[in-house]
């Protein structure tokens, strides 16, 4: 607020304006603010503190994605966070193709849905996958039959679990996906004048590459608005001890199940003997009877064995062990 002049002070100043001690042209030149237009059609729900926010919480959704689709996949995958808006709903749904795949999301306990869009070539690139192919998109995009999109709906499944850990500093969520549509005239959870704030994030399947757009409408986070903030994020991170992570990282390991095989020997036959194969007949392998083996972890030879028995069982006695750099 300005300061309030006294009498005495006015009574100075208009002395030295008539006298020409003070410049009159000289007080008229004010401090302007510079004035920004304010769109009452698209209020300003969603702050820079707010976007941020989100990129830092779909960030750790696009590490998890990476870590955990390769399982399902059997190929590579790379999630990142490619930038974040706030629009209304109809911008978003009006920017949107057709066919498109969009699942509909109800983020329990939030009111509300959101909705997450995935590329339609990505979409294809991964229902390829699936059904054992190289994981390439179609040429030329069609729509998707009910068997595609069963299998895509499984895969989404598995994207709308792995949101609960990113969210779990600012709400438990129990996501669950209501259903997916590919036209977007068909997927309208909103007003189509409401805000949402939309988290872009670019998704590598291989050599095919395409967007995923998350759409999160304010309505649904309206109540959980004041905690999307850096500061309040920071605060509620739980500082775990390395140790006991590494420790659980280390028994989470040690229950995984390894495939082991020990190689007798090898051995070529034609394809008539194969057929005529009989109980007690006698193939001859390429090793000798007090040779070692060879013993496999999955495909890669990590050591050498001697045949034997134990309790009616047959057992290898490990002799020596494969390093990576032998």
């Amino acid at each position: 607020m300005a300061d309030v002049l006294s009498q005495d002070e006015i009574d100075a100043l208009l002395a030295g304006i008539t006298s020409g001690e003070i410049d009159a042209k000289e007080l008229k030149e004010v401090d302007e603010r510079p004035v920004k237009d304010y769109d009452f059609k698209r209020p300003a729900k969603f702050s820079k503190e707010h976007l941020r926010t989100l990129e830092i919480i779909f960030e750790h959704f696009g590490r998890l994605l990476s870590t955990n689709l390769p399982v399902y996949l059997r190929k590579s995958v790379q999630v990142t966070v490619v930038n974040s808006e706030a629009l209304t709903f109809s911008e978003f749904t009006n920017s949107l193709p057709n066919p498109v795949i969009l699942g509909i999301i109800n983020f329990l306990p939030m009111n509300g849905n959101i909705m997450m869009e995935l590329a339609s070539n990505v979409g294809f690139a991964i229902i390829d996958r699936m059904l054992g192919g190289a994981g390439e998109p179609l040429e030329k995009i069609r729509d998707f039959s009910d068997i595609e999109l069963s299998i895509l709906e499984k895969i989404i499944v598995i994207c709308v679990r792995l949101m609960r850990e990113p969210w779990r500093n600012v709400v438990e969520l129990s996501p669950v996906l209501e259903r997916v549509e590919t036209n977007p005239q068909f997927a309208m959870i909103i007003a189509p004048t409401e805000m949402i704030s939309i988290v872009t994030l670019n998704m590598k399947i291989g050599e095919v590459e395409g967007l995923m757009n998350v759409c999160l409408p304010f309505f649904t986070l309206e109540n959980i608005m004041d905690k999307l903030n850096t500061k309040y994020w920071f605060s509620t991170m739980q500082n775990g001890n390395d140790e006991d992570y590494r420790d659980h990282i280390e028994d989470m390991i040690n229950h995984v199940p390894m495939p082991i095989k020990a190689v007798l020997g090898k051995s070529i036959i034609s394809v008539s003997d194969f057929v005529n194969l009989q109980p007690g007949d006698i193939i001859r392998l390429d090793s000798k009877v007090a040779e070692e083996l060879n013993v496999y972890v999955g495909n890669i030879k990590k050591f050498t064995a001697l045949p034997g028995a134990i309790k009616n069982e047959y057992a290898v006695r490990i002799t020596s062990v494969i390093r990576e750099e032998e």
